[in-house]
């Protein structure tokens, strides 16, 4: 018997959808290794040289402009794309998408990020009789997601379930699965042990990420951060920021033995169990991944729409705070410094388990076989 074989595409427009395609992908081997799976960047994939110069430009706007991104997403919450939106879509950048289908021959498709589940709804209605499954990878359901030619959609929440409702999506095509984390994040070590393989000194320590963009916080609020540095660990996760991480090895206060700055890596589910506290743009993925460690988190500069509703979710669910000030910070930092047990202890108890990192990768399964 053939091996089941598993498409997942995603799109390059920050590195989340990309990650939790990854992320199931090595989910459901690790589950089933019988499972093939094959991860694209669709866009990237057909137009090597026009796809990255797209996704550029989409991260400068959102570095420079983030009130024009809210206002879009807001404008067109309710909507899916257009049929001569669709259609413009696919002809200037999707063309060659079914060729992608016929050769690679999925038993289905599983689509991470609104563009390609717009390719292949508009392939199912020319005639293509693959399953589509979408996957939605953040705490909220914006229209371009929505297509009735998708067979399931994978959600994060009942929240986001009843928000598909709302959207007249059936109730038989949602499944609340949460969204999936790789393999890596399926368990915890001990901090102790987490700080002697990374070679981190036994403190209290903080995590700063800034996403795989590396966009971080206002210098202001990281020189702040330098004068716990005798008291708390700092470790600063900059992502492929590489002109801010050499400002920061530069700056006198950034070189200290309790200070850290590491660029992109792939050591992150140690760094969190090594951590007591993240801060962190509220992107899809990484509160996903720092809920599963237990972590409590620090917001800071969500991009206006889904990072907004990311941060609101987490907020009412008791899991994160936002960075209002100077105050915001010190105030986690001292209890840090000297409440250090009972935070530690908080923690474990909200640990997920291996059953809910699961779940997403076996609801996939269910359905294949």
């Amino acid at each position: 018997m053939r091996k089941k074989r598993i498409l997942l595409l995603s799109e390059g427009f920050g590195t989340g959808h990309t990650q939790a395609a990854y992320a199931l992908a090595d989910g459901l081997r690790q589950i089933d290794p019988d499972i093939q799976s094959r991860v694209i960047e669709l866009g990237k994939f057909l137009n090597p040289t026009v796809g990255p110069l797209i996704f550029a430009a989409y991260r400068k706007t959102v570095s420079t402009q983030p009130k024009l991104v809210g206002l879009l997403y807001r404008k067109k919450y309710k909507k899916s794309l257009n049929r001569f939106t669709q259609s413009a879509l696919h002809r200037v950048f999707y063309t060659q998408a079914s060729h992608v289908v016929n050769q690679l021959r999925p038993d289905a498709i599983i689509c991470t990020h609104p563009f390609p589940n717009i390719v292949v709804s508009r392939l199912k209605r020319s005639g293509l009789r693959i399953p589509l499954y979408t996957l939605i990878t953040d705490y909220d359901a914006h229209g371009t997601w929505i297509d009735p030619e998708v067979n399931k959609y994978f959600v994060s929440t009942p929240e986001v379930r009843q928000k598909l409702l709302k959207h007249n999506v059936p109730s038989e095509r949602i499944v609340v699965s949460g969204i999936p984390v790789h393999p890596k994040f399926w368990g915890n070590c001990s901090q102790a042990e987490a700080q002697r393989t990374l070679g981190l000194r036994p403190l209290p320590t903080v995590m700063v990420m800034g996403g795989g963009w590396g966009l971080s916080l206002h210098d202001d609020l990281l020189q702040f951060m330098t004068t716990w540095r005798e008291h708390i660990q700092l470790l600063f996760c900059m992502g492929s920021n590489h002109k801010a991480i050499q400002r920061m090895e530069q700056d006198p206060a950034f070189q200290h033995p309790n200070v850290r700055i590491y660029g992109y890596t792939n050591e992150i589910s140690a760094l969190m169990d090594a951590s007591d506290l993240l801060m962190t743009k509220p992107g899809g993925m990484t509160v996903t991944e720092g809920m599963m460690k237990g972590i409590p988190m620090l917001f800071y500069d969500p991009i206006p729409g889904q990072e907004e509703e990311n941060c609101d979710y987490f907020i009412e669910q008791g899991l994160g705070e936002r960075i209002e000030s100077r105050e915001t910070i010190a105030r986690w930092f001292t209890d840090l410094q000297h409440h250090y047990e009972l935070l530690r202890n908080k923690r474990q108890a909200s640990q997920r388990s291996l059953t809910e990192a699961e779940q997403c990768p076996r609801a996939v399964l269910d359905l294949l076989h």
